[in-house]
């Protein structure tokens, strides 16, 4: 019989952390909440509206006493609290390094100190950069798996958006990137969470307690955040919809995603709280085991908003990732989980609410 714990969720009134302490309260867990409501999140005077079981602390996670304060009786950590979404420039990079990686820091350091025996600690699947690639040619699978350099721009300028093998030159065939493939963070949110697992090592190290690091992959889903430079594509293409505008593709529209429901995430959440396993830090793809294009994405939830085509626009932004899509397996061994929630359906919901 699972004993009900008492958890602290940092950035539980985010989109994941709202539907993670939902989720917490229906598996019988008590849930304090810490959250600074930051403003290019939450709009101004706004408070969450949180469940029966669960409580709000509003603190900054940078602040120690804050967090230990949160801490008092808590019997696992899920560390939620970061500035999400690749940005809008390099004048970022202050606010991501120290939301992110003083954050967790702070974070680790109080829960050193209380003696805390696990923590889940959301990361990302963009800590891969690229996804995993494998070259098939001049001869059928001559160089195997291969990682990609960066594209040609004269490659894309030709809309061969495709990374070739540094090897032969051959356009390489995508994959599924596996919790064992070599870490290449892109960009500076990538950076922080590849750090900040990094951070989870050492401090595991040093306590002997246990850390799940879930890599999430692109999670949609009501609440997500909309209309802001750091909102997911599914929240941009349902604001073009909304205005009765034609989603617009970048490439071909057929970069390689796996986007997956936050009901789903906030249930592999709470098996990662639930399962400690064991000291050293596991990694786990948290994805919905779907490839699906993005391009596809844009034609699903245009039909699901009876809207107008998506307009595959050949644009390109160089340092885009092409494919990243990750198997699941993993959190399916550890934690007994996989996600259940159809693309169409959890589009559906998303329009649904509104949200």
């Amino acid at each position: 019989m699972l004993v009900a714990m008492h958890t602290l969720l940092t950035g539980g009134a985010g989109f994941i952390g709202a539907a993670t302490t939902r989720a917490l309260v229906r598996a019988g867990h008590t849930v304090t909440v810490l959250d600074s409501l930051r403003e290019d999140v939450h709009p101004s005077g706004t408070t969450p509206d949180l469940p029966d079981g669960a409580r709000l602390a509003r603190a900054d996670v940078r602040d120690l006493g804050a967090v230990t304060s949160a801490l008092e009786g808590a019997d696992a950590v899920v560390h939620l609290a970061a500035k999400v979404g690749l940005g809008v420039n390099i004048d970022d990079i202050d606010d991501y390094v120290s939301s992110n990686d003083l954050g967790t820091a702070v974070l680790l350091r109080a829960a050193a100190t209380a003696r805390m025996p696990h923590v889940v600690f959301a990361s990302s699947m963009v800590v891969y950069g690229e996804g995993r690639y494998e070259c098939a040619g001049p001869g059928s699978g001559e160089h195997g798996v291969v990682g990609p350099g960066p594209r040609r721009i004269e490659d894309l300028d030709a809309r061969i958006f495709d990374p070739r093998c540094p090897r032969c030159d051959t356009v390489l065939v995508p994959g599924l990137v596996a919790e064992d493939a070599p870490l290449d963070p892109r960009n500076v949110y990538a950076a922080t969470k590849v750090h900040g697992e990094h951070l989870l090592g050492a401090w595991s190290r040093e306590t002997g307690a246990s850390a799940t690091a879930v890599r999430f992959h692109n999670v949609y889903g009501p609440g997500m955040p909309r209309d802001t430079p750091y909102a997911g594509v599914a929240s941009l293409f349902r604001s073009e919809l909304a205005h009765s505008r034609a989603p617009r593709v970048f490439e071909d529209g057929a970069q390689r995603r796996d986007f997956v429901h936050v009901d789903d995430v906030a249930a592999a959440v709470v098996r990662a709280a639930e399962s400690p396993a064991g000291p050293g830090v596991t990694p786990l793809n948290v994805g919905s085991g779907t490839v699906t294009s993005v391009g596809e994405m844009a034609r699903v939830l245009a039909d699901v908003m009876d809207g107008p085509e998506p307009v595959v626009t050949g644009q390109y932004r160089a340092g885009d990732v092409r494919h990243v899509t990750a198997s699941s397996e993993r959190a399916a061994q550890v934690l007994g989980w996989r996600a259940q929630v159809p693309l169409r359906a959890g589009l559906e919901e998303l329009v649904r609410s509104g949200a």
